[in-house]
């Protein structure tokens, strides 16, 4: 019977940069995590820190490359989207690259405060200030602002949100205008309940903005889809930037653009995705149509989350035992949760690439997975590629552990950091990997497994 190195070697070109099999057992960027497990445990939640520092500077290059390429006279700012993931190291890695930040409601504020203190940020840093903001938000973007840090630009998605600034703010600022999108064909609304409406945007700037205190420097937009080679994101592109060359030639404080994030990331081991041809199709058509339009081109700026932060990501788990529920449905049962600890797999239906870690020698079957809370909804059963996960048989010589991959994006910000988790299942230990000064993987434990203690106190007991 075929091994399940056999079925993975056949369906996928095998092994790839981040995967690879010595022996029996999976290795994740040449992280060998057998040892992994042996040293902490399972469930773990792991980051593997240099992936992060890889995909910045591999986008950094593919907008550099196509702007040489064409000869484009505007700038590239890459911005992190604190949202995808707020933990302090994935923000320290952020920083060393250069990067600048996106900021999405008020207790992000606090997080710019912390960095600025520490030494590893200075008063210089693009902080843009996205999402609908409640009074505090509001009221800590102005203190920023009048701290001195000079380049925190509140993006304004409504009409009402520049009086606040006006009153708050001390001379002169920066602002930047969200432009509502419309949504893809098939969503349920038809145009994006964030920013100001498409036909709004140039009478508001006359009666608002110029000749005031505050000066518009950015135009901003977000497909919601994500960027994709599809005539929807480029009609939605395009009917973005002839709204900058418009809204430019009554405005010469306007030199830049904000295109949002949605680079993907992959989901599965079929993933394709042509992310330089992509880079150079966006730049040229802004080129295009701001020469067209006689308007100098913008600089860019994008907003990447998820592509920063998710490929660094991993969840394992050991496989408590099986059950044979009928005939043919085979639940193989982990020690964790899908609803607590990836919750857009049970909430989005995400998937995630998902490998065992050992017994790769072994034959293999079809299976069902189960997490441990009591919903009917805890389970995963397909994969990207397929309506089936395959696993290797379980069989007495050693545990089987899975890992899924790329969840470092988003997952306890859904699901909920040290506090109540469904059934009071605890959030898993957390370990991060990364390189010594002399190249060597060195690990450290960030957060032990959460402790009964810490819920008790919250549920007030």
């Amino acid at each position: 019977m075929k091994s399940y190195y056999d079925l993975i070697d056949q369906t996928f070109d095998f092994p790839t940069n981040e995967f690879k099999v010595n022996g029996k057992y999976l290795e994740f960027h040449d992280v060998p995590l057998k040892d992994i497990i042996q040293e902490h445990g399972t469930p773990l939640r792991l980051t593997y820190l240099p992936k992060i520092s890889q995909n910045i500077q591999s986008a950094k290059n593919w907008f550099e490359k196509a702007m040489k390429k064409h000869k484009y006279e505007g700038s590239y700012t890459y911005c992190y989207c604190t949202k995808s993931n707020h933990f302090s190291f994935v923000l320290d890695k952020v920083i060393e690259n250069g990067c600048q930040i996106e900021t999405s409601s008020a207790f992000d504020i606090p997080i710019i405060r912390s960095l600025h203190q520490k030494g590893k940020i200075n008063k210089d840093i693009l902080v843009v200030c996205n999402g609908f903001k409640r009074p505090l938000y509001k009221q800590y973007i102005s203190d920023l602002i009048n701290d001195g840090f000079k380049n925190c630009i509140p993006i304004l998605d409504n009409m009402n949100e520049l009086d606040t600034y006006k009153e708050d703010i001390k001379g002169d600022f920066k602002v930047g205008i969200r432009v509502a999108a419309d949504e893809e064909p098939n969503f349920e609304f038809y145009t994006s309940r964030l920013g100001i409406r498409y036909g709004d945007i140039k009478d508001y700037y006359k009666e608002h903005i110029e000749g005031s205190k505050a000066s518009l420097k950015m135009l901003h937009f977000f497909i919601n889809t994500g960027i994709k080679d599809t005539a929807y994101y480029w009609s939605e592109l395009s009917r973005f930037i002839y709204k900058y060359c418009e809204l430019k030639k009554v405005c010469p404080t306007l030199d830049t653009i904000d295109i949002g994030g949605g680079f993907p990331i992959k989901t599965s081991l079929t993933f394709e995705y042509d992310y330089e041809y992509m880079v150079e199709q966006i730049v040229e058509n802004i080129q295009w149509i701001c020469n067209k339009s006689n308007v100098p081109v913008p600089n860019i700026i994008t907003e990447f989350g998820s592509f920063t932060v998710g490929e660094s990501g991993a969840h394992i788990y050991s496989i408590l035992d099986q059950k044979l529920q009928n005939d043919k449905e085979l639940w193989y049962m982990i020690d964790g949760s899908f609803i607590t600890h990836l919750p857009d797999a049970w909430g989005l239906n995400q998937k995630y690439i998902l490998l065992a870690i050992s017994k790769w020698d072994h034959p293999f079957h079809k299976v069902n997975m189960g997490g441990l809370t009591c919903d009917s909804m805890d389970y995963y059963n397909s994969e990207a590629h397929s309506s089936e996960v395959f696993l290797p048989l379980i069989e007495e010589d050693e545990n089987l552990y899975v890992g899924f991959f790329h969840t470092g994006a988003y997952q306890e910000s859904l699901g909920g950091y040290g506090g109540i988790q469904h059934c009071l299942i605890p959030a898993p230990k957390h370990v991060l990997i990364d390189h010594d000064e002399n190249g060597n993987l060195v690990n450290r434990v960030f957060a032990e497994e959460q402790v009964e203690q810490t819920m008790l106190n919250t549920l007030g007991y």
